[in-house]
């Protein structure tokens, strides 16, 4: 039975290397047993990589060795393939399986590689990242005053890696912004994936992740809110999944399901049209159907972007913010006895409409931009489309391209502050709106109600 999940193309410090729609697989990698016509070069092709093998053993100008070399060029072979199928040590896959458990050891960042530099994704929240300011789209330059250039991604991390309590200087690039140094103290990150807390009449619920947890927390919220509230005094709730890079596949189906009373979720589709697969709500809202707002950015992916579709496919939701991150594939996680496992990209994932969401996102209902008093300069989106490598989305016609975004100046970078449920809504201009928009759908509805 293989276990599902969705995770951002990122890095979670003292973690693992590289994310994604995932399916956890218990069937290790088989060997082949006879050739077929078509793959009789293929043998050809391995003798060449047998000899620039030998060769690179043989002449580099260090010695390496040749479990590097091997995992070295399986890695470069999946990740040439798109930006979220690779390699996983042995280290690599535990700690991956430590993350989904929601605990794990580490700075509680978010990472991808760009352009040669470590670009944070997103803090966690209440972690050491998130407490000394490090913001999505900062470019982290060096670690203890070593270039990141030329470094892998999985070498930046496990330098990032250490035991707790000791301490590591990051240097980080900022837009708008002089370089700065930072020092940050390794903790135990422990993932808190649901925080909630009561706005007036109208229950805010933050989900920052899907571990293992996630709609047990969630539940639990939406309890205590009502009670805190009032059952019959709540006007309606707020989900926030603003900076959430994704998680565990059944965790979102089951968030998405708690608001749901019945219809398609999500489907996942390969090359292979016997494995589609389809997941369906079952009877039963947790609100009892009372107005519910979904909150999005560009730090929104994967999981987060299937309970948003879901939800705005079923007309249950309100989707406020800006557009999400736009990835939309699914990742089989194939344990390789003894040597960790690989994550291959083998499908792509559906809104209930049948929307592929690759690299073109959720679009909010009602676009609200994260406001600052502070002046910035112009930042392209993220998105899953920049990567190298991204796949294609098969439901736009052959001339239609995904629409890109054009910087205008005035959308600053999305501060962890704002999504933060500890900070002032003054602060947060999105959160504001959010609850503005549900108390008039909730007003709306009363009133509705007592003209008939």
């Amino acid at each position: 039975m293989m276990r599902k999940t969705l995770l951002a193309a990122c890095a979670v410090l003292a973690l693992s290397v590289g994310t994604g729609v995932a399916y956890f697989s218990s069937t290790p990698v088989a060997h082949a047993e006879t050739a077929t016509k078509d793959e009789e070069n293929t043998y050809g092709l391995l003798d060449l990589f047998g000899s620039v093998f030998e060769r690179v053993r043989r002449d580099y100008v260090e010695e390496v060795t040749d479990k590097q070399l091997i995992e070295a060029a399986i890695n470069g072979m999946l990740t040439s393939l798109d930006p979220h199928s690779n390699y996983l040590n042995a280290d690599s896959y535990k700690d991956m399986q430590v993350q989904t458990r929601g605990e794990f050891g580490g700075l509680g960042i978010e990472v991808s590689m760009e352009n040669g530099f470590v670009k944070v994704v997103s803090p966690i929240d209440d972690t050491p990242a998130f407490r000394a300011g490090l913001k999505p789209g900062d470019y982290i330059t060096h670690l203890d005053g070593k270039s990141v250039q030329g470094m892998t991604l999985q070498d930046a991390v496990d330098m990032m890696r250490g035991k707790v309590g000791t301490s590591i200087k990051l240097s980080v690039s900022r837009k708008s912004a002089e370089p700065f140094d930072v020092s940050l103290v390794r903790d135990t990150i422990k993932i808190k994936s649901a925080r909630s807390q009561r706005e007036g009449d109208i229950g805010y619920i933050r989900i920052t992740s899907f571990s293992e947890k996630t709609y047990d927390g969630m539940k639990d919220a939406i309890d205590k809110l009502t009670k805190e509230i009032g059952k019959d005094k709540v006007k309606g709730f707020v989900l926030d999944l603003r900076n959430n890079p994704g998680g565990l596949l059944d965790q979102a189906i089951a968030v998405s399901d708690a608001f749901l009373e019945s219809g398609e979720i999500v489907s996942t589709r390969s090359r292979h049209a016997e494995d589609t697969q389809r997941f369906n709500a079952h009877s039963g809202d947790l609100t009892n159907g009372l107005p519910l707002v979904v909150l999005i950015n560009d730090g929104s992916a994967s999981a987060s972007e299937i309970v948003a579709g879901a939800l705005q496919d079923h007309k249950r939701a309100i989707i406020v913010g800006t557009k999400s991150f736009g990835k939309g594939s699914v990742q089989t996680i194939i344990p390789l006895p003894s040597h960790g496992a690989m994550r291959l990209t083998t499908a792509r994932y559906y809104t209930p409409s049948g929307r592929s969401i690759q690299a073109v996102g959720i679009e909010p209902d009602i676009e609200v931009k994260q406001l600052s008093v502070s002046e910035i300069n112009p930042a392209h989106r993220r998105a899953e489309a920049d990567y190298r490598n991204a796949l294609t989305n098969d439901t736009l016609k052959k001339d239609d391209k995904a629409p890109q975004d054009q910087a205008d100046g005035n959308e600053p970078e999305n501060g962890v502050e704002a999504a933060n449920p500890e900070e002032s809504k003054l602060k947060d201009y999105q959160l504001a709106r959010a609850l503005d928009i549900l108390r008039g759908v909730a007003l709306y509805r009363e009133r509705d109600t007592m003209a008939r």
